[in-house]
């Protein structure tokens, strides 16, 4: 080849569209990743975040999905497991003043939220699964937001 020889333009393919199928099975798997923080922690978090960022440009359902996923594991799963802790530190720090132990009952019912997030993930994996489209409480609408903004 010369080099005045103009070379033909590389043009990046656009990646085709899921099938019905694998969008129902994405989305699942986005919602169903909240099970990953049992054993790990935070990973479902990322899984959901990886989920969307790999799929957002093939799928606006799955794209949504996972985004909603994603909020709702950092707002319920990270804010819970946040909310547990502090609860549960004053609770034991109080409990030496004999106040704690009114607290502990309040401890307990916060300890409940992630456990509670855990099986409002599942239902969400288990709708999409069926081809319902799922909304989270509050995190459906901060991913409205997301694509609106």
């Amino acid at each position: 080849m010369d080099e005045n020889t103009p070379q033909p333009e590389i043009i990046p393919a656009t990646p085709p569209p899921l099938s019905p199928s694998d969008e129902r099975t994405w989305a699942m798997l986005a919602h169903l990743s909240i099970l990953l923080n049992l054993v790990t922690g935070f990973l479902g978090v990322v899984a959901a975040l990886v989920i969307y960022l790999v799929y957002k440009d093939r799928s606006r359902y799955v794209a949504y999905q996972s985004m909603q996923a994603f909020l709702f594991q950092l707002i319920f799963w990270g804010g819970g497991t946040f909310l547990t802790a502090i609860a549960w530190v004053v609770s034991s720090l109080l409990s030496a003043v004999l106040i704690g132990f009114l607290l502990m009952p309040i401890a307990c019912i916060i300890s409940a939220v992630p456990i509670a997030a855990i099986i409002y993930g599942i239902v969400g994996g288990v709708q999409c699964s069926q081809g319902t489209d799922f909304r989270y409480w509050l995190a459906g609408d901060l991913a409205d937001n997301f694509w609106a903004g």
